[in-house]
């Protein structure tokens, strides 16, 4: 059968790109890397004159003069270590005009760079969120703008931040071997956080140490400061739109002048030069903005042919108190005004700015007046050769004698913008301004990697959970971190698992594995040994902990990791789960806080006595632990001891899983009700794990009879036929029955489940050209878990929310599911077709993606320990002859088995130390089954 390439996966692709990444927090030590020279970024158009290289050269000095070595920064000012991000990303801007002005070779600047990036990557955050505004450049602590430590900070700069997304991007651009290293540092940031209502919101700290959100930014910095996030696919809509503003008439010129004053919102409302320089050789000046950034250049020529002052005016460090001012055209009501950030004016201190005489010089060469300024300036260097001044005073004429890397940086980004045509040095397509009011409504599109900061974003449910009651987060304050010791040293630790390799890893695989096993690195809690089930939650279920574990055994199989870190991960995970409280005394709660393990319900709210447990999650984990037995048999006497602490009295019941949730009545009390599980494939997926342990559950393991819906012609399983329980199973997805056929295999009852659900997918694709890998994801907004159903609620294709309520347009590919139908049926067109369109569907330092979405290719941002541990097994699933990945025990003498023999434990243990499946092999493949099990479909109404 011949299969067409779907539409959406250019669309895809293209989606990709654009995509910023990021994540909440992240574990990453980067791997120094060397730049690729762009074609576009050394394409020198207008070479430099001998006068210009000499500008360049004096510019440059600055940074080789005020450079950092411990940590690759450099100061805001000559010989004073402190830096913004502000300062930073000027620094950036330098390095990289720098390199193709041909004023530093390629190995000085991949050294610089390499050492910028690493600092820069282990910065401590205010608040574990953002940079703080200030840095101390020798040392990268935080601290306040007097260079005095301080643990906590003073807060973030929104618009700093939006400085330095401009600045990644051209990095990325220029050099792209860098870009992965970028994109892991932003997804360490919560750059949501500084996003509210579509604008820019910084931090500061108050006199009670309360953080107060502020809204910043005004005409000119606000449109450049959300053109960086925008860079990095995080919108801003209003602040990128240039309402609210009014013209105000200067020396009879119409100036553009935001209506929000300091007097109505303590924040100056100047109009200076360096913003408009800034958007026009980044970014390049287009529509209103070319409009107004005329308007500002002819106001200050007009002053001059009224005054005779030469006038070049925007924001400069000086020489003398108050050390910093703001030169402007018009701040707060009024004309030319100098003034500090607390809106206190020096008149005195008014000067010539060398940067901004610079920047209107080259964005308009052809402008008399912007040449008068220019030459004013343009020999304004230290003769110590330190670099440029910052200005002219215009009441002493003196030299005011500031260095800077403000001035320094930009008179560099200019030249640079010169050389290359006068090109702007990002895209044009790359970010654009809105020149229409928005809506009063319009809201910010919160990036998919990033948690709405006003929402509490509540656990992934796991997808075998049955929808709990509505949860509404509260507001906590951050959890202590608890550290859990490892179990002790094993007897012999084991260089390699016991499971025999077919073959290795091709170089491409190997390269997955790796990608995937990153999420287990960036999401990894260090003091409880513990891993986040989603990257944007500090909470994990024991199916998520049992998704890690099953990852750490891939990854050490498959080389990935050294025998050292799988031991200590292992034993640390080992550790941690002899501390959870138990739901009851009996079994694990259904989700905990990653960092003090204490147990939360699934909006990450405190539930200090627990919320239920799930016999899946303890399925998923059981299964687990069983082939760390297996295939690491140093770990049972650990194992063992873990599993003997839980009772199985209520979970395991007449042959059937059951699950235990806790409802609140409306006298207050709280009641824990036990009732059977029905979520179709989870429930045999769990029952095969707890037959491995000994657990008769013949009443959940698959077999029986099945009831089935018409999905493309096909017979698909709906749910079990079934008279012990009125609750009915809501939708069929993959997950389960793949993750069952890696760990067991297709059993014969199993592949008539099975092969209907692949084969509706692999129909439909043929009759539409939709690519479809139908599973249970994250997505990065409400309702958070979709479940892309091939059939559901009686329907077919319909995704789901965990209410069975729709999510239009909400279907993904599932990149877990599409690894996994290859491993399982490589000879197959379709299962070929699902592998190469979500092969490359990751970021490198932090994992594979969920998947993409069916309707506009567009990629679905979100990480979970599911997904990546899916990928991980598959791959493991490839290289061992597609051999079931779950390896039978081959002694029943350990300490569970002993204490099932002895009986009468009182914990709800086997009646017998027999395992009640067993490993065999036919002509269809190796699965595990029981004796007696029989599966009939029924033809369904539906």
């Amino acid at each position: 059968m011949i299969y067409k390439l779907p539409q959406q996966k250019l669309l895809r692709w293209i989606a990709l790109f654009l995509v910023g990444t990021f994540l909440q927090f992240l574990f990453y030590i980067p791997t120094p890397v060397l730049s690729q020279n762009s074609n576009s970024c050394s394409n020198i158009t207008i070479p430099l004159t001998s006068e210009e290289q000499t500008y360049a050269r004096a510019a440059w000095q600055y940074f080789v003069k005020n450079y950092q070595p411990a940590t690759g920064f450099t100061n805001s000012t000559g010989g004073y270590p402190s830096g913004t991000l502000w300062d930073m990303g000027n620094y950036l801007m330098a390095l990289n005009a720098a390199r193709w002005l041909n004023l530093t070779d390629q190995t000085d600047f991949d050294s610089r760079l390499n050492k910028f990036l690493t600092t820069l990557n282990s910065l401590k955050l205010f608040e574990d969120a953002l940079p703080n505004k200030v840095y101390n450049a020798a040392t990268a602590q935080m601290v306040d703008y007097g260079n005095n430590p301080l643990e906590r900070g003073i807060g973030w700069s929104a618009l700093d931040v939006g400085r330095i997304l401009a600045a990644f991007d051209v990095i990325r651009t220029c050099h792209p071997q860098y870009n992965d290293w970028l994109k892991g540092i932003i997804a360490k940031w919560q750059v949501a956080r500084s996003l509210k209502d579509g604008q820019l919101f910084g931090a500061t700290v108050l006199s009670d140490n309360k953080t107060l959100l502020v809204q910043e930014g005004r005409l000119g910095y606000e449109e450049y400061g959300a053109r960086g996030y925008q860079l990095w696919g995080f919108s801003a809509p209003k602040a990128i739109a240039l309402e609210p503003f009014k013209l105000v008439e200067i020396n009879g010129v119409q100036i553009p002048v935001d209506s929000r004053d300091f007097q109505s919102t303590n924040a100056n409302n100047y109009v200076v030069s360096e913003s408009y320089i800034l958007d026009g050789i980044e970014f390049g000046l287009q529509g209103e903005l070319a409009d107004f950034a005329a308007r500002v250049l002819d106001v200050q020529k007009r002053r001059f042919d009224t005054t005779g002052q030469l006038t070049a005016v925007t924001e400069d460090n000086i020489d003398q108190a108050p050390y910093f001012l703001y030169n402007t055209v018009y701040a707060n009501g009024t004309n030319w005004a100098t003034i500090t950030d607390a809106n206190q004016p020096y008149p005195q201190f008014r000067s010539l700015s060398t940067k901004a005489a610079f920047g209107w010089r080259y964005l308009f060469p052809d402008n008399a007046y912007a040449q008068k300024v220019f030459d004013a300036v343009k020999d304004l260097r230290s003769p110590d050769d330190s670099g440029y001044y910052a200005g002219i005073y215009e009441e002493s004429k003196q030299p005011n004698k500031a260095l800077t890397g403000n001035t320094n940086g930009l008179i560099l980004e200019i030249l640079y913008y010169k050389a290359r045509g006068n090109h702007p040095l990002i895209a044009s397509t790359s970010a654009s301004v809105s020149t229409s009011k928005p809506s009063e409504n319009a809201s910010p599109t919160i990036p998919a990697n990033q948690a709405n900061p006003n929402v509490t974003t509540p656990i992934a449910i796991p997808a075998n959970q049955a929808n709990p009651n509505v949860i509404t987060p509260i507001a906590t304050s951050k959890p202590t971190e608890v550290a859990v010791a490892p179990i002790p040293p094993v007897d012999s630790p084991q260089p390699s698992s016991n499971l025999k390799l077919n073959r290795s890893l091709t170089p491409i695989e190997r390269r997955y594995a790796e990608a995937a096993w990153r999420y287990f690195q960036a999401n990894y809690h260090s003091k409880s040994g513990l891993i986040d089930d989603r990257s944007d939650f500090k909470g994990a279920t024991l199916w998520g902990l049992g998704d890690y574990l099953a990852a750490l055994h891939a990854a050490r199989s498959l080389d990935t990791i050294t025998p050292k870190e799988f031991d200590q991960r292992t034993r640390h995970l080992l550790g941690a789960l002899t501390k959870l409280p138990l739901f009851a005394g009996e079994l694990p709660s259904r989700s905990y806080d990653t960092r003090s393990l204490q147990p939360i319900d699934y909006g990450g709210n405190p539930v200090p006595e627990g919320n239920g447990w799930s016999a899946l999650d303890l399925g998923r984990m059981l299964a687990a632990l069983y082939n760390l037995k297996s295939c690491h048999p140093e770990y049972t006497a650990a194992v063992d001891k873990i599993v003997l602490d839980w009772s199985y009295l209520r979970v395991v019941r007449e042959g059937i899983l059951s699950s235990a949730t806790v409802t609140k009545e409306q006298d207050g009390r709280y009641l824990t009700r036990v009732n059977p599980e029905t979520r179709l494939g989870y429930e045999e997926y769990a029952a095969r794990a707890f037959q491995l342990w000994g657990f008769n559950l013949e009443r959940s393991a698959v077999g029986g009879e099945y009831q089935t819906a018409s999905v493309e012609g096909l017979k698909v399983p709906i749910q079990r036929h079934r008279t012990d329980t009125n609750s009915k199973n809501q939708y069929t997805v993959s997950n389960p029955f793949v993750l069952y056929a890696l760990e067991f295999g297709l059993d014969p009852k199993m592949r008539s489940l099975f092969e209907p659900i692949f084969q509706a997918q692999a129909e439909r694709y043929r009759r539409t050209g939709t690519l479809t890998a139908s599973a249970t994801t994250l997505i990065d907004r409400k309702p958070y878990n979709v479940h892309s159903t091939i059939t559901g609620e009686g329907k077919s294709w319909v995704a789901l929310g965990d209410d069975g309520q729709p999510v239009p347009k909400g279907r993904l590919v599932s990149t877990a599911v599409a690894f996994a139908y290859n491993a399982l049926l490589p000879d197959n067109k379709y299962s070929q077709q699902l592998q190469e369109g979500t092969t490359d569907l990751y970021n490198p330092l932090i994992g594979f993606y969920e998947g993409f979405y069916e309707t506009t290719g567009k990629t679905a941002v979100g990480f979970t320990s599911s997904t990546n541990s899916m990928i991980l097994q598959s791959l493991l699933y490839n290289v061992t002859n597609r051999q079931p990945l779950i390896r039978p025990i081959t002694t029943m003498k350990s300490l569970w088995w002993q204490t099932v023999t002895k009986g009468n434990s009182g914990r709800g243990l086997p009646n017998s130390a027999i395992q009640q499946i067993k490993l065999t092999s036919d002509s269809s493949g190796s699965y595990w089954v029981s004796d007696g099990e029989n599966t009939h479909l029924v033809t369904g109404t539906k």
